[in-house]
């Protein structure tokens, strides 16, 4: 079918309308996107106290096992489980009758060596003149003091013999020795109780203050003997600032701690030394057995600090992209000498004045070209205090 010249017309210029299009469509699809735009945090020096942390277990001042010194049948128990006492509150009672009847027959045994002694005096005096008239002899005499020596010897034995008797009936009584929180008791009245048991009546402890234990490397006691002033170990536990615990939710304990000994030799099998600091406890708080972590702080003057989520990390190193002059950035490796929750302490890699990208890391490589978004460090310090 032959097309009318006007129509040739018209399909002519659609088709050039056409093609301009398509040929706009393509320079647009080879156009880059723009570059995105990325807060950018400008590096500083700060004062910070980092700190170093160490597995503890604690213990209370005194943890005392209470045990019978006496053998008998428990009689009564005037405590609870869990139960605050005093120093010197009775605790426990054994049955004291046998006790008691020790007494009464060494009482019987003493007044029996007076008598003697009585007897043989009478016996020496009557001796005396005789012997003196020389009427008797000599031996005699001093067989008669002998006697009475030997007479006054078996009093003093039954004396000593009436004060042991009166300790067995006192050890009846068990007594507090300090002031404490009673543990478990596993016997009950009635129970036959021997000086010679595995077990202890009960544990009392002690929590008036509580003792801290960890362990320090030779590299860490190294470092702590360098790092405080002082000529001996004892002057440098003394100028050390007070340390923290961490408990077991991770939070803070209130009372700040302060480390008093350290073991006298390092552990052959583990090539640590045992350190202990102690934390005041008036409330009870903390008991016997709880675990937690020491914080030892250490104060750091005008260090490079920078958000942690300003990092990212390949191959166990850690790494941050640092703006150049002409708005690309280049990942650079950083050494990390300290952190808190939220920052980084930086002592190798950056210098103060460099600019690092803040956030938005995922999807950057090397090279890349961003538009740079100054953000102020005293608003990240404010948001988050360091």
């Amino acid at each position: 079918m032959k097309i009318p010249g006007t129509m040739r017309i018209l399909l002519l210029i659609t088709s050039i309308i056409l093609l301009q299009n398509c040929s706009k469509a393509a320079e647009g699809s080879n156009q880059a996107p723009p570059a995105p735009e990325l807060p950018v945090y400008t590096v500083i020096t700060s004062p910070a106290t980092t700190y170093q942390e160490f597995p503890t277990a604690l213990e209370g001042k005194n943890n005392v096992e209470i045990r019978s010194q006496v053998d008998g049948y428990l009689d009564r128990i005037y405590v609870e489980e869990g139960a605050f006492v005093r120093a010197g509150q009775p605790l426990f009672k054994i049955d004291s009758r046998a006790y008691g009847e020790q007494v009464n027959m060494a009482q019987a045994n003493l007044q029996a060596a007076n008598a003697n002694i009585q007897k043989a005096k009478v016996e020496v005096d009557r001796l005396q003149p005789l012997v003196t008239a020389k009427v008797v002899s000599e031996v005699q005499l001093k067989t008669a003091k002998a006697n009475y020596a030997a007479a006054v010897a078996a009093a003093s034995q039954a004396q000593a013999s009436v004060g042991s008797a009166r300790i067995n009936v006192g050890f009846t009584t068990i007594t507090a020795p300090v002031s404490g929180y009673i543990g478990r008791i596993p016997y009950k009245k009635g129970s036959l109780i021997s000086r010679t048991d595995p077990n202890p009546l009960t544990l009392l402890s002690d929590i008036s203050e509580i003792y801290a234990y960890f362990s320090l490397s030779e590299l860490d006691f190294i470092a702590f003997q360098n790092k405080y002033p002082g000529a001996s170990l004892e002057e440098k536990l003394k100028n050390m600032p007070m340390v923290e615990l961490v408990i077991a939710d991770n939070s803070i304990y209130s009372e700040k701690g302060k480390m008093s000994i350290v073991d006298g030799q390092f552990d052959k099998s583990t090539g640590a030394i045992s350190v202990r600091a102690v934390f005041p406890n008036a409330h009870g708080a903390l008991r016997t057995g709880n675990t937690g972590r020491v914080r030892m702080p250490q104060l750091l003057n005008n260090i490079l600090v920078i958000p942690q989520e300003s990092t990212f990390e390949i191959q166990d190193k850690t790494y941050v992209y640092v703006l150049g002059k002409d708005k690309k950035v280049t990942s650079k490796p950083i050494t990390i000498s300290g952190k808190t929750e939220s920052y980084y302490f930086i002592s190798g890699g950056l210098s103060v004045g460099d600019k690092i990208v803040y956030q938005g890391l995922g999807n950057l490589k090397d090279g890349a070209t961003i538009q740079p978004k100054a953000v102020s460090s005293d608003s990240i310090f404010k948001a988050r205090p360091l």
